[in-house]
């Protein structure tokens, strides 16, 4: 399969041989872990054979497959042409160098994975998409797809920089640009029962994370969140009906681990981390966190609450009353390219409060500007209302790994 899919077989194996050792030493090390942890562990084991060969067959049957890199890319519109929306992967320091071939050394980690990715041919995600959406979420990815445009089919949108009411319109015209886009790749027709059923789906998959999350409120926290955040990164590219089912199954044991008192972190500070997503692989600050006496308890991150947080409103009637409702939920998420963002602000110290967070840890990827601009706003809300906070930038690599470990256990320590 991988072969046909033209990669670089010699530099895959090299990607693949770490795998198994980063799995046993982030996941398998951890004790008391729920039994049915073993589906998202199983699709982690075969990240690139399970869900790539699925998409495979879907492609010979005609289907069409559309690579997406932000939250803001709505799947319900892609699924409702009959397609299949997959998020590419940018987590790793293993695609890197690639994208330094491309960008300047001071880019984002992410954006630099994701160019290398798909030019050194590592991932088969990016050579099964048979189109990329993009989004104006930061300078540097503008620039970066316009580099990926030359290689492959890209279509951008063009995401508003406030939320006044004038910019939820736009983004509803934006989403019909999109329909276009995915109506001329398919050859299907993106009819108002299909944009419904698709709305409705991709729902249920947001609700099944928000009781993912609310389970973890608890005093008696019933999963890590390193296993959490797995199944955050997963959202984005397993099948949603299936992965809504799964999710629903691991709560089910959860809320007997919790009646029964199951604890996997007894003692340990509960934390909340937010700032900048967390691609797989980048299990970094979660681990980092987890194995210096806390726990994360929360996401406010792309990929944690802003993926998930808010239902598309089901009661449109008409094409264009859906697309706004779309609209009207994909620009409630707070992502620091928009000004002001003071609602962000907002989010994390309510994420706090609900998840009896004890302390907030903010995770800023070396030069992503805005996040780190904010850091400073953010730190400042968070003493006011009595929050503890520490703020960290960091990338890929473990170069800093021990550093940030002293740090991360002195403000847990701090905490009491």
């Amino acid at each position: 399969m991988w072969a046909d899919l033209g990669m670089n077989l010699e530099m895959h194996d090299q990607l693949c041989a770490v795998l198994p050792g980063a799995i046993g030493d982030v996941f398998m090390s951890q004790e008391n872990r729920p039994e049915c942890m073993d589906y998202f562990d199983m699709v982690l084991a075969d990240v690139h054979g399970l869900r790539p060969s699925e998409l495979v067959e879907f492609r010979k049957n005609g289907g069409k497959v559309f690579g997406t890199f932000c939250a803001y890319v709505p799947d319900e519109v892609i699924f409702a042409a009959g397609g299949i929306a997959t998020g590419l992967c940018a987590g790793s320091q293993f695609w890197v160098p690639g994208g330094e071939r491309y960008l300047p050394a001071n880019t984002c980690p992410l954006i630099k994975a994701m160019l290398g990715a798909r030019f050194d041919k590592t991932c088969p995600f990016y050579r099964l998409a048979d189109v990329y959406i993009g989004e104006t979420t930061c300078d540097g990815k503008k620039k970066a797809y316009e580099i990926l445009g030359t290689d492959v089919p890209l279509h951008v949108m063009d995401l508003p920089q406030m939320k006044r009411p004038k910019d939820y319109l736009k983004w509803a015209d934006e989403i019909k640009d999109l329909i276009a886009v995915v109506e001329e790749t398919t050859g299907n027709k993106v009819t108002e029962e299909a944009l419904a059923e698709n709305i409705h789906k991709i729902n249920l998959k947001r609700q099944a994370l928000q009781r993912l999350y609310d389970l973890r409120k608890n005093e008696n926290v019933p999963i890590s969140g390193t296993d959490t955040l797995l199944i955050s990164q997963i959202a984005y590219y397993d099948d949603p009906e299936r992965f809504a089912a799964m999710v629903n199954k691991l709560c089910d044991e959860l809320e007997k681990r919790v009646a029964d008192g199951v604890n996997v972190a007894p003692g340990k500070k509960r934390i909340l981390v937010s700032g900048t997503p967390m691609a797989i692989p980048n299990w970094k600050l979660h681990n980092l966190i987890e194995t210096s006496g806390g726990v994360v308890v929360c996401e406010e991150t792309c990929t944690g609450t802003r993926y998930f947080e808010n239902q598309v409103d089901e009661s449109g009637k008409t094409m264009d009353e859906m697309i706004q409702n779309i609209a009207n939920r994909y620009m409630g998420i707070n992502c620091a390219c928009f000004t002001p963002n003071t609602a962000r602000f907002d989010d994390v110290v309510r994420l706090a409060k609900d998840s009896k967070a004890d302390g907030v840890i903010d995770v800023n990827l070396m030069f992503c500007q805005t996040y780190d601009i904010e850091g400073r706003s953010l730190e400042e809300r968070c003493k006011a209302e009595g929050i503890p906070f520490l703020g960290i930038e960091t990338d890929y690599t473990d170069n800093d790994a021990q550093q940030l470990k002293t740090r991360i256990g002195a403000f847990i320590e701090l905490l009491g």
